[in-house]
């Protein structure tokens, strides 16, 4: 039972909860999730299981979110779930009084997060200090929003813009509602939340708790192998007794006959040019075993590997070993 479990969160649930959860249904010890998901907020959170958890690192870092964000509105959390600190009405605005304003949050961006969040700030927990009803200088930080979509806009005292929301790692949704709110002088908070992708985990593809509890009861879950959740990783293949050595956390001195890059071979076959290792020079990588059958076929995953300069030339040195 090792690999990736693509978890639909549900709402009121905390991610330590969803680990919890699937550590007592799978009987596991080592479980770990791969982003934090606000407890009001539901969708897709990654979930590692055994010794997947030392990849979670490697996933990639890119998100997506479906978010409507309530205009004439500001809490204390900077979603439904916080208290209301003032409202106004904004009836009678259009969506096309609020489109100027959005273009401001694509691209990169700075925002300071929201009061209540898991950021650290002098040893302590953000949430930890606004709920004990103390206050603390928020860092601002940077951000990337590659894509922000408007959905629809459905009119009233509290009108809501629903939108979608593509997104690098440490982006604050709630943020960014709150934010619209300030640039259009109304006040606004953050109504609901779906994360619909996650470290390449889709919403389509992923299982709530019920789903979960029914697979493992028909003994037909099976999780997601470390190979497809890392496919955006370029994989190298080590013959077999390269590869014993590799596991054995020894480097391997880079030689074209021995070791090859399906990427790179991909790419130099487009280009018309021989493949080269520079081409992966310090990019980290998938590590295979070759297949017996077929030696150019990829075969059992045995980790995380990176390309390195040495005194010697180039090293393939192991930097996670999961095999």
């Amino acid at each position: 039972m090792e690999g990736f479990l693509n978890l639909n969160k549900p709402a009121g649930w905390t991610s330590h909860d969803c680990v919890a959860k699937v550590r007592r249904l799978l009987h596991l010890k080592r479980v770990g999730h791969g982003g934090t998901l606000d407890p009001a907020a539901i969708g897709v959170l990654p979930i590692a299981l055994g010794k997947a958890t030392k990849l979670l690192q490697y996933l990639p870092q890119g998100k997506a979110y479906r978010a409507t964000i309530r205009l004439g509105v500001r809490t204390t959390t900077d979603d439904l779930e916080g208290e209301i600190i003032a409202t106004q009405s904004v009836a009678g605005w259009t969506m096309e009084k609020v489109l100027p304003h959005l273009k401001q949050f694509e691209g990169k961006i700075s925002q300071v997060p929201p009061m209540y969040s898991a950021i650290q700030v002098k040893g302590k927990r953000l949430y930890e200090l606004a709920r004990a009803g103390l206050t603390a200088e928020v860092p601002e930080r940077t951000v990337y929003v590659y894509q922000l979509k408007v959905l629809a806009w459905h009119p009233g005292e509290f009108p809501e813009l629903e939108v979608d929301i593509a997104c690098g790692a440490g982006t604050y949704i709630r943020a960014i509602a709150r934010d619209l709110g300030i640039s259009l002088n109304t006040g606004g908070t953050l109504a609901s939340l779906t994360r619909t992708q996650s470290s390449g985990f889709q919403l389509t593809d992923s299982l709530t708790l019920e789903e979960l509890t029914q697979q493992l009861q028909q003994e037909t879950f099976k999780p997601v192998s470390p190979a497809t959740a890392l496919q955006h990783l370029p994989a190298i293949i080590l013959p077999t007794k390269l590869a014993r050595r590799w596991c054995q956390g020894q480097r391997l001195p880079w030689q074209e006959e021995m070791l090859e890059s399906y990427q790179t071979i991909h790419q130099s076959q487009a280009e018309g040019t021989e493949p080269s290792p520079h081409h992966l020079k310090s990019q980290v990588l998938r590590v295979h075993q070759e297949r017996e059958t077929d030696l150019r076929q990829i075969g059992r995953f045995l980790g995380i590997g990176q390309v390195i300069s040495s005194e010697n030339g180039l090293m393939l040195a192991p930097q996670t070993v999961f095999a």
